[in-house]
C-alpha cells in the first residue's frame, strides 16, 4: 500500500488520463504509476530521506514528488527561481537529495558527502513548505501523510470532485493551494491539464475550454489579470466551478464570478487557507455567497473553527473579533527551522492563523484585520521582516509595512530608493506595481528603540487616502463623483455602475490632479491607478490627448445648440449624441448587461431622468396641467402636442428616446439564452442586433405612419446606438473593418438615397464621421488650452441640453426685438452653454462637498465597532 492515500489511484494504473500536457501529450494512471513506480527505485526505500525538489511545473516535477511520496521520504517543493532560498535551505536542512534542472535537463543529485551523517527524519514526516509565520521570517511547515490525506479528501468532499474532473493548474506547486489541487484531484480519481499558457494570455480561456477543464483555481490576482483579458467572454461548457484563495478578491470580482458561474449552471467557492493546514481551511457554499462577498465562509469538512481573545478564552458572541482558531486532521506536524526539528513528532492540535475574525449570526466567519507582520499580496504570503533583512543585505536602512494592496517601505536615503524597489521585487516575486519606496529620513522609533510600525502603516494608508501631491487624491475624485455610492481602493469605474456623464466628470478631475492615465483605465482598480505617472504642464502651447468620445460628446452638444437656434445648416448634433449613447454602454454597462445585473447596468438611467422630471414638473407648474406623454416618456411617438400641454416641448425627445433605449437593452438582454449566446460571441451578436435595428428602422416607419415626428422615435434611431454599441466592442481591425463597411452601407444609403434636403446628407455623413473617429481615433491631441475648453463642454452636455433654450425663450424675451438677428442667436448660443456650465459646477459643487464630507468619515480613525463593521475601509489601523 502507499503512504498516502493520494497515490491509491494511481497505484491501480488503469488507462484513464491523469494529466494532459499543452502539446496534447496524456499520461495515464497506468504511465504515472510506472514511471513514480520507477523514480522511487531511484531513491530507494530504506532510510527515510529528504529530497529537495525545484516546483517548475513541469511532468518531472510531478512524477518526482510523487515518486518520493511513493517511496515513502520526506519532500521539500522550493520555489524553482530564489536561488538565495535554495541556498539557506540547503545549509539549514541538508537534504539528502536535490531534483531540480541542470544544464538543459533534470537532474537527482546524491546530496551525501562520504562519512556524513544525518539526522533522521519522524516517519509521519511527508512534505515540506516554506511559509512565513507571525514574526513574517521564512519557516519550514511539516506535513505529515496524513495531513495530506485529510486535506485532499476534504476538498475533494466539497468540491464533489469525481472522476470526470479536470483541472486547470496555474498556481505554483511550491505553494499549498497548487499542490492542494494537485492532491485533490489525484485522491478523486480525475485529470491534471497543464496549460502552458498564463492567465495574462488572450488564449488562455480558449486553451482551458478546449482541454476539457471542468474547474480553474487561481488566487485573486489571477482573477485579476483575467479580468483584463476578457476570459468571461469566451463560453466554457465543461466548466463547472471556479476557486479563489490567497488573498481577499476584491467584491466586485467575485460577483462577477458567481454570476458568470451561474448563468452557465456551474458554482463559485470563496475558500480560505494557510500552509500551516495542508492548504484549505474554509470555504463558503457558492449558495451562501450572495450579497455577503466578504466572508471566508465554515469550516472545511473535518474541520472546526473558532475565536479567541488575546488570552486565549473562546469568543462566543456574534460580531464580536477574536483571533480565528482552526482545528482539524490537516493542522500541520509543527514548524522547522533545521535538519533537527524533521525529526520531531506533532506538536500542533490547534492551529492559531494570525487572522482577527467576527462570526455572524448564521455561524459564517468573515476576517477583518491581520496579528502579525505579513500580508498575502497578489496571493503571495510575504514576510516584512525578511524583506527588511533582504535590504538590509544590500546595506539599504530600511522599514517595511504593507497589505493585502501592497508593499511599502520607509528607507533613511532618497538616493536608493529605486534600487529597494528593484530588490524588493525580486524577493518578493510581487510587480513593481505593488511595491511603493518612500523617503523616510529618520525612522520613528518606540520608547524601547524599536521602530513604530503602527505609526508608519498609518502614515501609508494616509498617503493612499490623501494622494500624492495634488488638492484630492484619484479615490477621493471618485467618491466625489460616485456619491452617495460607497467607494473603495478595489473598486473600478465599471464595478460602481459608471457612466458617460461620470465619465467626463472623472476625467476633468484627473486633469486637475495631472494624472495620466492608461487605456482601459475604466476597468482598473482604483488603487492601481494611485500608481499612474503625474504630469506637469506648465505652458499652454503643451498638447494633451483627450479620448475621442469626450471631443465628440462636446462637438455634438454644439451642433445642438447652435442647430436648434439657427435651424440651418448643420444638422447631426442628436444622432452624434445617440452613436455615443450605445458606445458608452458598450464600454461601461456591457458587463453588467451580459450578467443580468440590470440594477447596475440601468443606474445611469438616474443622473438623467431625475433632472428631466424637473423640468417637466417646472412645467406642469407653470401650465397648470400634467403633461402625462412626458412623464411616461412616450411624447416621442407622436400622439401628444406640447401646445395642448401634453407633453414638453419636443427638444426633449432625446431623453425619451434614451430611456427607450435603456428599457429595449434591458429587455433583450432579460433572456437568460440570449446573455449566454451575447458572452459567448459578443460582437457577432451585436452585429445580429444591428440587423435588427437597421430592419426596424427601414420596415415600421411605413407601418406608424406619424408623419414628420417619425424622426423622434426610438425605432427611427435605435441603429445608431447599435452602430455605437458594435463600436465599443469592435477591438480588432477585422471587425472594425466589418463594422464600417456596414456603416458605409447604412448610413450612404440615408444619407444619399432616402434623403429628402441636404440637411439630412450632412446629418448622416455626420454621424458617419463620428463613427469612424471611435473605431480609428481612440484620442485627439489638442493644446492643453482648447482640451480644458473641449472637456468642460463635455461634462457640461447634459445641462446644456437641458436648459440651453430657456436663454433664447425666456431670459431673453425682452430683448428679441432691440437686437440686431445675428447678435441675438450668438449671445442665445452663448447664454445657453454658460447656463448649461454654471449649473452643472453648481451641482457639482454639491457633490464633491458631500463627497469630501464622506471621504473625511472614512479616513478619520475608526472606533472599534466601527472597524468591525467596515473593515475594508481602515482594515491595517490599529
Amino acid at each position: 500500500m502507499p503512504p498516502v492515500d493520494i497515490l491509491s489511484e494511481i497505484v491501480r494504473a488503469d488507462d484513464r488520463v491523469a494529466l494532459v500536457f499543452a502539446d496534447g501529450r496524456t499520461l495515464s494512471y497506468a504511465d504515472l504509476d510506472a514511471r513514480t513506480s520507477r523514480f522511487a527505485e531511484r531513491l530507494g526505500q530504506g532510510e527515510k530521506r529528504l529530497i529537495a525538489i525545484s516546483a517548475e511545473t513541469s511532468e518531472h516535477m510531478i512524477v518526482a514528488y510523487l515518486g518520493a511520496l511513493r517511496a515513502g521520504h520526506a519532500v521539500a517543493m522550493l520555489p524553482p527561481c530564489d536561488d538565495r532560498l535554495w541556498s539557506d535551505f540547503l545549509a539549514a536542512f541538508r537534504p539528502d537529495f536535490t531534483f531540480r534542472p541542470a544544464d538543459g535537463r533534470w537532474r537527482l543529485i546524491d546530496e551525501n558527502r562520504p562519512g556524513g551523517s544525518r539526522q533522521q527524519l519522524h516517519p509521519d514526516l511527508a512534505l515540506v513548505l516554506m511559509t512565513s509565520g507571525s514574526s513574517g521570517t521564512a519557516k519550514a511547515v511539516r506535513l505529515s501523510y496524513a495531513n495530506l490525506d485529510a486535506n485532499a479528501h476534504s476538498i475533494a468532499d466539497y468540491l464533489d470532485l469525481s472522476s470526470v474532473d479536470r483541472a486547470a493548474l496555474v498556481l505554483p506547486l511550491h505553494y499549498s493551494y497548487g499542490l492542494s489541487v494537485l492532491h485533490s484531484h489525484l485522491v478523486a480519481g480525475g485529470s491534471i491539464f497543464l496549460p502552458g499558457v498564463s492567465v495574462m494570455s488572450d488564449d488562455f480561456a480558449r486553451v482551458i475550454g478546449e482541454s476539457g477543464c471542468t474547474n480553474f483555481s487561481g488566487v485573486p490576482y489571477s482573477y485579476e489579470l483575467m479580468e483584463k483579458t476578457g476570459f468571461r467572454a469566451t463560453e466554457l461548457k465543461a466548466l463547472r466551478f471556479m476557486t479563489v484563495a490567497g488573498g481577499r478578491l476584491a467584491p466586485e470580482l467575485i460577483r462577477r464570478y458567481r454570476d458568470h458561474m451561474r448563468a452557465g449552471g456551474g458554482r463559485f467557492f470563496v475558500m480560505y487557507g494557510q500552509t500551516e493546514a495542508a492548504a484549505r481551511i474554509a470555504f463558503v457554499p457558492p449558495e451562501s455567497l450572495s450579497d455577503h462577498e466578504e466572508r471566508i465562509g465554515i469550516a472545511i469538512p473535518g474541520g472546526s473553527l473558532s475565536l479567541a481573545d488575546d488570552e486565549g478564552n473562546p469568543v462566543d458572541r456574534p460580531g464580536a473579533a477574536g483571533e480565528l482558531v482552526y482545528s482539524g486532521p490537516n493542522v500541520m506536524m509543527g514548524y522547522g527551522a533545521d535538519r533537527a526539528d524533521l525529526a520531531r513528532p506533532a506538536e500542533i492540535e490547534a492551529l492559531h492563523t494570525g487572522d482577527i475574525a467576527v462570526r455572524d449570526h448564521e455561524g459564517f466567519f468573515r476576517i477583518v484585520g491581520r496579528k502579525s507582520r505579513f500580508a498575502k499580496v497578489a496571493g503571495l504570503r510575504i514576510g516584512f521582516d525578511i524583506m527588511e533583512q533582504v535590504l538590509a543585505e544590500a546595506a539599504i536602512a530600511a522599514a517595511v509595512v504593507g497589505d493585502d494592496e501592497g508593499l511599502q517601505a520607509y528607507v533613511t536615503d532618497v538616493d536608493v530608493a529605486d534600487q529597494a524597489r528593484r530588490i524588493l521585487a525580486k524577493a518578493s516575486h510581487l510587480p513593481a506595481n505593488l511595491i511603493c519606496v518612500s523617503e523616510q529620513t529618520n525612522l520613528p522609533r518606540l520608547a524601547s528603540g524599536k521602530i513604530d510600525y503602527d505609526s508608519l502603516e498609518k502614515k501609508m494608508l494616509k498617503t493612499r487616502e490623501k494622494g500624492r501631491p495634488a488638492a484630492v487624491s484619484v479615490l477621493e475624485a471618485y467618491a466625489r463623483v460616485f456619491y452617495p455610492l460607497s467607494v473603495g481602493r478595489n473598486d473600478s469605474f465599471v464595478s460602481l455602475g459608471g457612466d458617460s456623464l461620470r465619465f467626463l466628470q472623472l476625467t476633468m478631475e484627473f486633469g486637475r490632479l495631472g494624472v495620466d492615465l492608461p487605456e482601459g483605465w475604466a476597468h482598473a482598480r482604483i488603487a492601481e491607478l494611485d500608481n499612474c505617472r503625474q504630469v506637469t504642464r506648465s505652458r499652454l502651447a503643451d498638447v494633451r490627448a483627450l479620448p475621442t468620445d469626450l471631443v465628440l460628446r462636446a462637438i455634438a452638444i454644439l451642433l445642438v445648440v447652435v442647430h436648434h437656434e439657427m435651424v440651418w445648416p448643420i444638422p447631426g448634433g442628436s444622432g452624434v449624441m445617440l452613436l455615443l449613447v450605445g458606445f458608452s454602454l458598450a464600454r461601461f454597462q456591457s458587463a453588467h448587461f451580459l450578467a443580468g445585473r440590470f440594477r447596475q447596468a440601468l443606474r445611469p438611467a438616474i443622473n438623467v431622468l431625475i433632472p428631466y422630471f424637473f423640468i417637466v414638473a417646472a412645467y406642469a407648474l407653470v401650465w397648470r396641467a400634467v403633461p402625462w406623454a412626458s412623464i411616461t416618456l412616450t411624447g416621442n411617438f407622436g400622439y401628444a402636442d406640447p401646445e395642448r400641454h401634453e407633453m414638453v416641448p419636443y427638444l426633449y425627445w432625446f431623453i425619451e428616446a434614451y430611456a427607450q433605449t435603456l428599457l429595449v437593452f434591458a429587455l433583450i438582454f432579460a433572456i437568460p439564452a440570449v446573455r449566454k449566446l451575447a458572452r459567448a460571441r459578443p460582437f457577432a451578436f451585436s452585429l445580429g442586433l444591428l440587423g435588427l435595428a437597421v430592419a426596424a428602422r427601414f420596415s415600421l416607419p411605413p407601418i406608424f405612419d406619424i408623419g414628420k415626428r417619425q424622426i423622434f422615435t426610438i425605432y427611427w434611431g435605435f441603429h445608431l446606438a447599435i452602430f455605437g454599441w458594435c463600436a465599443g466592442l469592435a477591438d480588432r481591425a477585422a471587425r472594425r473593418m466589418v463594422l464600417t463597411a456596414l456603416a458605409a452601407a447604412v448610413l450612404g444609403y440615408l444619407a444619399f438615397w432616402e434623403t429628402v434636403w441636404i440637411g439630412t446628407t450632412v446629418k448622416y455623413l455626420t454621424i458617419f464621421a463620428a463613427l469612424l473617429a471611435l473605431l480609428y481615433l481612440p484620442r485627439i491631441p489638442l493644446p492643453v488650452w482648447l482640451g480644458r475648453f473641449v472637456t468642460l463642454i463635455a461634462v457640461s452636455a447634459f445641462p446644456i441640453y437641458l436648459l440651453h433654450r430657456f436663454v433664447p425663450e425666456l431670459l431673453m424675451t425682452p430683448a428679441a426685438g432691440a437686437l440686431p438677428v445675428s447678435v441675438f442667436h450668438l449671445l442665445a448660443i452663448a447664454g445657453g452653454l454658460a447656463l448649461g456650465i454654471i449649473a452643472n459646477k453648481t451641482v457639482a459643487e454639491f457633490r464633491n462637498l458631500l463627497g469630501g464630507m464622506a471621504i473625511g468619515e472614512n479616513t478619520g480613525v475608526p472606533q472599534p465597532a466601527l472597524l468591525l463593521q467596515r473593515p475594508f475601509v481602515m482594515r491595517r489601523n490599529r
